[in-house]
């Protein structure tokens, strides 16, 4: 099998039956936002998010999956896709997972539209998984996405925004998702709450390494794995944890920054000199750190062949690189 593909046979019941519940949950009374989030919903995904919600149940639920929790993994992956949707439209994306992106095949207003329509419709099913604790871990992911969002919108193209900010951000637009989600499960299993906090600790790990990866990605040209062009986050002038290691050994870069990548060689120069000052080897490495402390994370979880799959789902994040 390459080692590039995850293989999840454990949940692939699962997984097809939330596949076809996607595409028929978002409601049909409004036949364009409805067109609309089916158009993305049926370009599938690796649906990383929902998987890990599903085994979490599995890893600690003596191989159950609740029906809250299966709800919980479709809810995980709406609110996902609706963030795509929105940050198509700030990132000016033409395609996702291989498909023309809803605000190029309709257009901005109803992408916008469908976007709100998709966490209106997480928020309903999340109020009805009738649980205070994870409704409220949940809808906090949704202000985060803005949150992460903003902090990016204010920072494009300046060279003093710290690797912390970037850690801070990229927990935003990534890891919260996933700490929460892989949280939320755990409390629906009734876990106690050391289980629910290491649990958590893996998503935000995971999260961030997996954010960091894509911005390696990015560089190194897999839109494969990115779904998107390569390279369109350094165009944007999104400056990743890549660029920001190697601002200090090769100063050069700087003139690029300011100038905004505007020149036709601008973009080749910055990857040639990020990847020769060691930027992404440093990257490479940060990410490394975070998969190795989700790891460490799971150490209190029984062994099972859900625990292992949680385990595989951390080594292919870091194998989308080679």
């Amino acid at each position: 099998m390459n080692k590039n593909l995850l293989s999840l046979s454990i949940i692939e019941k699962d997984l097809n039956i939330l596949n076809y519940n996607l595409q028929h949950m978002v409601g049909e009374r409004h036949p364009v936002l409805y067109a609309a989030a089916e158009h993305l919903f049926s370009a599938g995904g690796k649906r990383i998010r929902p998987a890990l919600v599903l085994l979490v149940a599995k890893a600690i639920n003596n191989h159950k999956i609740y029906p809250s929790q299966k709800r919980l993994a479709e809810i995980t992956e709406i609110i996902h896709t609706a963030s795509l949707v929105h940050d198509d439209i700030i990132d000016d994306c033409s395609t996702r997972r291989g498909v023309i992106t809803v605000h190029n095949r309709f257009n901005t207003k109803i992408a916008v539209l469908a976007g709100d329509y998709l966490f209106a419709q997480s928020s309903w099913y999340l109020a009805n998984l009738d649980n205070l604790e994870v409704v409220q871990n949940i809808s906090k992911v949704i202000s985060d996405f803005a949150e992460g969002e903003i902090r990016q919108g204010i920072i494009l193209f300046d060279p003093n925004f710290s690797l912390e900010e970037y850690i801070e951000k990229s927990f935003y637009k990534t890891a919260s998702l996933i700490a929460a989600s892989c949280q939320g499960s755990a409390m629906l299993s009734n876990s106690n709450k050391n289980i629910i906090r290491d649990i958590y600790n893996y998503g935000r790990h995971l999260g961030l390494a997996f954010q960091i990866i894509d911005d390696l990605l990015d560089l190194v040209g897999s839109s494969y794995f990115l779904g998107k062009p390569s390279a369109s986050d350094l165009k944007n002038g999104n400056l990743t944890a890549p660029i920001l290691f190697s601002l200090t050994e090769e100063p050069l870069i700087l003139n690029l920054i300011e100038r905004e990548f505007k020149k036709k060689n601008d973009i080749n120069d910055a990857v040639n000199m990020i990847n020769q000052s060691g930027g992404i080897a440093k990257a490479k490495d940060l990410a490394y750190e975070h998969l190795q402390a989700a790891l460490y994370c799971l150490e209190s979880i029984e062994d099972s062949e859900a625990k292992r799959a949680l385990q595989k789902v951390a080594q292919y994040t870091i194998n989308r690189l080679f």
